[in-house]
C-alpha cells in the first residue's frame, strides 16, 4: 500500500466517522431517555442551553437534539434538575423558563 492510498483511507475513515457521531448526536431522544429524565425528576428547562447543546426543541428548521444555533436560544430546552430551571441565573439578568422564551 502506498503512502498516497493509505493517507487517502484514513482520510475516508475519518469523514466517515465523524458523519456517524454526528448523527448520533443530532438525533432526537429517544421515549427511555425521556422516561429516565422524568423518573431522575429533571424538568425541560428552556434557554439554557449552549449552541449545539440542547436535548431537543430548538425551533423551525432544526430536527432535535444538539440542533440549537446560538447560546441560551429561547424555544431550545435542557433537562435540569426538577425545581431549579427557574433559579438559573443567564447572561443579560435572564433566568431560564419552563416555557419557550
Amino acid at each position: 500500500m502506498s503512502t498516497r492510498t493509505a493517507i487517502s483511507s484514513l482520510v475516508i475513515a475519518s469523514a466517515v466517522s465523524t458523519a456517524l457521531s454526528t448523527l448520533a448526536v443530532a438525533a432526537p431522544l429517544t421515549n427511555a431517555e425521556a422516561e429516565a429524565a422524568i423518573a431522575a425528576k429533571k424538568e425541560k428547562c428552556f434557554g439554557v442551553a449552549l449552541k449545539g447543546q440542547n436535548d431537543c426543541a430548538a425551533g423551525p428548521g432544526t430536527t432535535c437534539q444538539g440542533t440549537s444555533t446560538i447560546d441560551f436560544q429561547g424555544n431550545a430546552w435542557k433537562f435540569v434538575q426538577g425545581g431549579t430551571c427557574t433559579n438559573i441565573e443567564l447572561p443579560g439578568g435572564k433566568h431560564g423558563s419552563l416555557k419557550p422564551v
